[in-house]
């Protein structure tokens, strides 16, 4: 592969030419029917592209034509390493490739974590590989952000992969029993049944990671356990990859408790959405709370995801921008009057 420059045009644009290094590898890179194309053509307006056999001509303004260029550099280097190239990896690539990323985009959004029956999980922005990098150097980590930034997922597969490679014996899963907003009543059934509602996404991503015929026998074990929050006080963990999720739905007595399970060899990941909190009114939130106390705390970690990082649909994201603007405009408005925020 190599790219060469052919000047700049009398309408002032500059035009370089890509080349692969045949026709299969460009095919291979921007897809057969050049849909890769048409997006970084829409990513980058002012920007003309042509293919033709295993070049590709890049025209326009020069700053647009070289992250043109560099991006195709980095299409090209995730498709030699097996990793899809979809429409929201490319979306990514782009936005690292603007934000003028020291790293190189195909190199964080190549680097595999699990794969299970086919699929391979990774991260798939900047800020969600600088936490699972977290994740191996510290000893608890705490991941927040909005509502589809993976930072469950990611640490649910860095525990089985720690599990996988007998880091850990065990896996240990938790969240509080919080109603989102509703009063649910008196539920049917054994504890198991009156619990197993609020852990329900656990397994969810349990059984996307692991063969669903070995987590029964796993769990009958003690391999992996799925228990509410108020089942850790009075335990010692350790050698155990322990995840605590919806943390911000804890007090800071809660979240005092947790932490102080950790025990020896293990490691422990507290996940939560600050804007999303489910606690009777005022009650304080210990993830809010936590990081005022141990931010000078060695091995502690504070991983921070944005709406940039969500992987759901776009409209997730574009949700999670407006509701955070909103609450801005709230908080001001409260700031010049003296009067609380509208009621939400």
């Amino acid at each position: 592969m190599s790219e060469t420059s052919t000047g700049i045009n009398a309408a002032g644009l500059d035009t370089r030419v890509f080349l692969f290094d045949s026709t299969e590898q460009m095919v291979q890179a921007l897809g057969s029917n050049d849909e890769a194309l048409r997006l970084i053509e829409e990513s980058f307006p002012g920007v003309g592209l042509h293919a033709r056999g295993n070049e590709l001509t890049i025209t326009g303004p020069s700053t647009d034509v070289l992250r043109t260029e560099r991006l195709v550099a980095e299409i090209r280097s995730m498709a030699a390493n097996n990793a899809p190239v979809s429409p929201q990896v490319l979306e990514q690539l782009v936005t690292m490739l603007k934000t003028q990323s020291a790293a190189r985009p195909s190199e964080v959004l190549s680097v595999n974590i699990l794969s299970s029956r086919g699929r391979t999980i990774r991260p798939k922005t900047l800020n969600q590989s600088t936490y699972v990098d977290a994740i191996d150097r510290n000893t608890i980590v705490f991941g927040i952000g909005p509502a589809g930034t993976g930072k469950t997922y990611l640490a649910m597969a860095k525990a089985v992969q720690a599990l996988q490679h007998k880091e850990v014996n065990r896996i240990i899963l938790t969240r509080p029993a919080v109603e989102a907003g509703e009063r649910l009543g008196f539920l049917p059934g054994t504890l198991n049944d009156k619990i197993d509602p609020y852990l329900r996404p656990l397994y969810d991503a349990l059984h996307d990671m692991m063969d669903p015929d070995s987590i029964p026998r796993l769990m009958a074990a003690g391999t992996i356990e799925v228990a509410p929050l108020a089942y850790m006080r009075g335990r010692t963990l350790n050698d155990a990859f322990i995840i605590l999720d919806e943390a911000q739905n804890t007090t800071p007595e809660q979240m005092k408790m947790f932490l102080t399970r950790l025990g020896f060899g293990s490691k422990m990941v507290v996940t939560g959405d600050i804007t999303q909190v489910d606690l009777p009114g005022g009650t304080s939130s210990g993830l809010r709370v936590v990081s005022e106390i141990l931010h000078d705390v060695d091995d502690v970690y504070f991983s921070e995801l944005d709406a940039s990082d969500v992987v759901r649909h776009r409209l997730v994201g574009d949700i999670v921008s407006a509701y955070g603007a909103w609450d801005e405009g709230q908080r001001a408005a409260q700031a010049r009057t003296g009067r609380p925020a509208a009621a939400r």
